[in-house]
Parts: C-alpha cells; sequence; structure tokens
C-alpha cells in the first residue's frame, strides 16, 4: 500500500502542475486509505504537504507575475489566524467518540472523513463547471468590503483547518469577486494564500506525537517534483478538459468514502 502511496503523491503533485489546483483535495484520501493514517492526524500531514506544494506553486506563479502578494496577505490575514487557532485549541476539543444515534457510532475520525467527502463533492462540481465568474475591475483593486473579507476568511480558515484542504475552489472565487483580481491573478494568488494557511495552521500541530516525519517528508518531496513536472506538461497538454475529467475522479472519489464511511458506521 505504501509504495501506491508514494505513486499517488508524485500524481497529486502533476496534477497540481497540470491544472492549477484541486490535486490537493487528494492528500487526505493518501493518507487515510494508502498510508493507514487516522483521519484526524492525516489532517496535519495534509496541511504540511499542501503548504509545501502550493508554495512551489506561488513561486512558479510568482515568476509570471500571476501572485498579488499584497492582496493575498490581506485576505490571509484573517484566515491564517482562523486556520491556527481552529489546529491548536477548536481540534483538540473535538471528542474522539462524539455521540452514538442507534447502532451509528459518531467518532472524530469517522465525521472528518464524511466532511471531507462532501467537502469533495463540492470541489468537484467547481472543478467541472465553466468558469463565468468575472470582474470588471481589470487588474486593479475596487473599495474591499472588510466585513466580507472577514467572513470568507473564517470560513475558509475553518475549511483548511478542520479538514486539512487547500479550500482554492472557494478562495478562487473570493478573491475575484471580494478583491477584484483578474482571474489568472487570482488563481496564482490563492496558491500563496493557501500556502500560508497550511503552512501556519501546521504549526498548531507541531507537538502531535504520532507524526511520522520520514514519511510526511517523503511525499512532500515527490508531490513537489510532481508539481514540476507537471507545470512542465502544462505548456504542451491543454488543462481545460484534464481539469474537468479529474472533477469527475474527485466526484467518483467522494462518492466512494461516503458510502464506505456510511457503511462501515453502520
Amino acid at each position: 500500500m505504501h509504495l501506491l502511496g508514494y505513486i499517488a503523491s508524485l500524481l497529486i503533485g502533476i496534477s497540481l502542475g497540470l491544472i492549477g489546483g484541486g490535486g490537493s483535495i487528494l492528500t487526505m484520501p493518501v493518507m487515510v486509505y494508502l498510508f493507514g493514517i487516522s483521519p484526524v492526524l492525516a489532517t496535519s500531514y495534509s496541511l504540511f504537504v499542501v503548504g509545501s506544494t502550493s508554495l512551489v506553486g506561488a513561486a512558479q506563479q510568482y515568476k509570471r507575475g500571476t501572485v498579488n502578494v499584497r492582496m493575498g496577505l490581506l485576505f490571509a490575514a484573517t484566515s491564517v489566524v482562523i486556520v491556527f487557532l481552529t489546529r491548536k485549541w477548536l481540534l483538540p476539543l473535538i471528542p474522539a467518540q462524539i455521540a452514538t444515534i442507534g447502532s451509528l457510532s459518531i467518532t472524530g475520525n469517522w465525521l472528518t472523513m464524511v466532511l471531507f467527502a462532501i467537502l469533495m463533492l463540492i470541489s468537484a462540481i467547481f472543478m467541472m463547471r465553466k468558469r463565468d465568474i468575472h470582474t470588471g475591475a481589470g487588474s486593479m483593486p475596487g473599495k474591499v468590503s472588510i466585513g466580507k473579507l472577514v467572513l470568507y476568511g473564517t470560513g475558509i480558515g475553518l475549511v483548511t483547518g478542520l479538514l486539512g484542504a487547500g479550500g482554492g475552489f472557494l478562495l478562487i472565487p473570493a478573491l475575484v469577486l471580494l478583491l477584484h483580481l483578474p482571474m489568472k491573478q487570482a488563481v496564482g494568488t490563492s496558491l500563496l494564500v493557501i500556502a500560508l494557511n497550511s503552512l501556519i495552521g501546521f504549526t498548531g500541530n507541531l507537538h502531535d506525537a504520532g507524526i511520522d516525519w520520514k514519511l510526511m517528508f517523503s511525499v512532500t518531496l515527490l508531490a513537489t517534483i510532481g508539481i514540476l513536472l507537471g507545470s512542465y506538461l502544462n505548456r504542451k497538454i491543454p488543462a481545460g478538459g484534464l481539469k474537468k475529467a479529474f472533477g469527475w475522479f474527485v466526484l467518483a472519489m467522494g462518492v466512494y468514502i461516503l458510502i464506505k464511511e456510511l457503511i462501515d458506521a453502520f
């Protein structure tokens, strides 16, 4: 299983490089089903892997001039704080055994995987639909709604903190609609925000004794190699069709995880 996990880690990076986002949604299932990591602990692994690969992707986008650092930091000002607080204080408050409803035993690990499966379904829908988000503000940001910025930042911070997912499919519309960034800048800037959210959020779990650092660094290295390879292939392969096909794959994975976890729970 570990060999399949390492191959999948490389494929996660390749998908990130090819389609510019979404590939990190597979990190959690890989850590849980192929490496046998418990779901709650796997969110820590996912944060580090997603954060590191997103940082590499952000560096590549910055060289192309498609990262608005100032706007990225503005958005991350809220989300980073929420991610860190969630990992440091909220997550430890969730009991291992949450409740029992008839024959259904709701545990922290089970709830994490069910919520993650739902997140995969939502992410897949966003990946498969045509992008019709636009702004007439050009490359110059207009008036920023601080209230909406804090609200979106809080929501994305909770998703990232609780489930270890980057939430790029939520970030990109927020960057376009709230900060009025052009789509290309929104995609590049989202990688910067994801990297900050994930890596700073991970520091809230540095005390976790269960982390296998060798495994985590190995997966991260393979995913990083994959994103560099994917970025190279991206120049030769049209990404539009790939993104839709990958969306269907994520949808199928989300349905599989949801059904599996529901069956296992009863």
